[in-house]
């Protein structure tokens, strides 16, 4: 072999090898865990769990489960919770970021009520 021929080669090897390096990357970049998740069921005209404890971060959703229209809204005048009226099969998520307790109730049947409380 010629050492251009070598050199030309060694050339083609490294930017191969150059390239599977670098893609490598992708695979070994880790990914950012997901957002955790909590899910709560409306059934039998009732929040269930009534009480849920999560961190910061977490997204609750809300599925309606029952035959009849369903709300989702904040006992405190201005609070975070406000769904539309959910149907049957319906759902209504909220990501709580800040820390504290978040009583909320169904407009529609007013006694159905529930709490997240989220702590760090």
């Amino acid at each position: 072999m010629t050492k251009t021929r070598i050199l030309a080669t060694a050339r083609r090897y490294g930017m191969g090898c150059m390239t599977v390096w670098l893609l490598s990357f992708g695979v070994m970049t880790p990914v950012p865990a997901s957002t955790p998740a909590q899910a709560v069921q409306i059934t039998h005209m009732a929040f269930s769990p009534g009480e849920i404890t999560v961190k910061p971060g977490t997204e609750v959703t809300w599925t309606n489960r029952d035959q009849v229209p369903h709300t989702v809204t904040s006992k405190d005048k201005g609070g975070v919770l406000a769904s539309q009226g959910l149907d049957t099969g319906d759902t209504y998520s909220y990501t709580f970021t800040r820390a504290g307790d978040y009583a909320y109730y169904c407009t529609v049947h007013p006694f159905m009520m529930g709490v997240v409380h989220v702590r760090k």
